[in-house]
């Protein structure tokens, strides 16, 4: 824990009962959990919104690359009637 032994703490223990006394030092020992607790709460909050967030880039990533990795769809054929002359013009007067 802290690389504290058993020694080191109850020094830190009776230091912390000579300072605050008694009858606040069971008040601090709980608001220093508290603490401790709301500070661990947020740290697994903050994890789990980055692994969403990397995971999400990741996905985009990969299907950009995806993307990238297929050739592109050929354009439907076309009919051939845009590229037909107009009747009338250069067919009829070689005639």
């Amino acid at each position: 824990m802290f690389g504290l032994g058993m020694q080191e703490m109850i020094v830190i223990f009776v230091i912390a009962l000579l300072v605050f006394g008694p009858k606040r030092l069971p008040e601090l020992g709980r608001s220093l959990g508290r603490g401790l607790a709301e500070f661990k709460r947020a740290s697994e909050e903050l994890k789990e919104g980055l692994a969403v967030e990397l995971s999400a880039e990741e996905d985009k990533a990969a299907a950009v690359a995806h993307e990238e990795r297929q050739p592109a769809k050929p354009e439907a054929p076309s009919t051939g009637a845009a590229e037909e002359k107009p009747k009338g013009t250069d067919e009829t007067r070689n005639a």
